[in-house]
């Protein structure tokens, strides 16, 4: 259950569905696995897993959700090697040529073959409502799988009011300037030991930077040269270490021994008693992450807009 990346988005309005009207909804979608001529699936799926049935799970202010999806797995290379074949044997057997209207029927043929012995691979993506302060919060590294969470959602209610969080100043900015000159991280973070830096302009050069102390004269010449942080290690508040790219997506995101040490204290004797406090302890350390980093990031700006 807990996160390994982060994608958040903010709410422009507040998340007005209680937990049993939201599951109410979901059920709409509920996860069902892929038919005999289905290439993918996706639906919710229950958060607790076998533990439990229900498509949400509340905790305080905050409510969990979990989408499924099921692909089955068709490698262009069979599919075209099938073509080149049925291709093949039409124009020996019948003496002519086939052309590139035809073969797309023949490809769509073949495909509608091939699906029912397709395997197929399953991927579970966990995201939450933070409906006090006003974040989705999705355990995603690319933005492509955290809306297809999103569209999902939005398809269920109706509408999902939310935004990328409209930062006063681009990631690249703040991030740059804490490895700048007389280098200043706002607390409660501190610098880890990886960054990315990056030359402006889709065809400029890219320095990787990977178990190294940060503020070193090399780090400074590139930044006085015109690079910028596009990546950056960070540690908050002794409770995760993280990197986050200029983006905003946080990744490689990992949970320290406080967050354990506070876990120890809670006597859990179910899974679903163990998933509670697991997520009660998760949500609310991170509502204080993305609070705290939003704020070093230098704030959100008033511009809002209804998804």
């Amino acid at each position: 259950m807990w996160f390994k990346n982060l994608i958040f988005y903010r709410f422009t309005k507040p998340f007005e569905w209680t937990s049993k009207e939201l599951e109410e909804k979901l059920t709409e979608k509920r996860f069902s696995g892929c038919g005999s001529q289905d290439i993918s699936s996706f639906g919710w799926v229950p958060p607790l897993g076998r533990h439990g049935d229900m498509l949400t799970h509340a905790s305080g202010d905050f409510v969990m959700i979990c989408a499924k999806k099921e692909e089955k797995i068709l490698p262009a290379s069979v599919i075209k090697d099938a073509l080149e074949e049925k291709v093949e044997t039409i124009e020996q057997e019948e003496q002519r040529e086939v052309f590139s209207k035809e073969k797309k029927a023949l490809k769509d043929d073949i495909l509608m073959e091939l699906l029912p012995r397709a395997f197929t691979k399953h991927q579970k993506t966990l995201a939450y409502l933070d409906t006090k302060e006003g974040w989705l919060v999705v355990d995603a590294s690319s933005f492509k799988k955290a809306e297809e969470l999103t569209s999902c959602l939005r398809e269920c209610l109706g509408s999902l009011p939310i935004i990328n969080p409209p930062l006063k100043n681009l990631p690249s900015a703040p991030m740059t300037q804490w490895l700048s000159e007389n280098p200043t991280v706002p607390a409660p973070f501190l610098l880890g030991d990886e960054c990315d830096l990056r030359e402006p302009g889709d065809e400029g050069g890219q320095i990787n930077v990977r178990k190294q102390e940060l503020i070193t004269e090399e780090i400074q010449a590139h930044l006085e040269g015109g690079m910028q942080v596009s990546k950056l290690a960070l540690q908050w508040d002794e409770a995760q270490t993280f990197v986050l790219s200029d983006d905003l997506i946080v990744r490689k995101l990992k949970f320290t021994e406080m967050i354990q040490d506070q876990l120890d204290e809670v006597e859990a004797e179910t899974a679903a008693e163990q998933f509670d406090a697991d997520f009660a302890v998760m949500s609310l350390s991170l509502r204080k992450l993305i609070n705290d980093l939003v704020e070093a990031l230098g704030g959100l700006s008033d511009v809002s807009a209804e998804a």
